[in-house]
């Protein structure tokens, strides 16, 4: 079963390209997304991997948590659901 993992602190240069080559040496990428500015379409700085396979998944989450990645040391762990807001 696939798994999200959130990357933080990420260097506003970094592309999903640049986060699938990190994270494929680690198993198969389902996905990789950079969160971008609606606005201005700057990166925020984090974004998210989707890994096909959970021990992948978990075996770079604990290779690449806290791991200088282009100038920057990374924050990864599982994703958490956002909760939606009620109105």
């Amino acid at each position: 079963m696939a798994q999200k993992i959130y990357v933080g602190n990420l260097n506003y240069a970094t592309t999903e390209e640049g986060l699938t080559t990190l994270f494929g040496s680690y198993g198969d990428v389902v996905s990789a997304v950079v969160i971008k500015d609606k606005f201005s379409n700057r990166s925020k700085g984090f974004g998210f991997v989707e890994m096909a396979d959970e021990s992948a998944a978990q075996a770079a989450i604990e290779a690449l948590n806290e791991k200088e990645f282009e100038g920057r040391r990374l924050r990864v762990n599982e994703a958490q659901e956002k909760p939606r807001r009620s109105f």
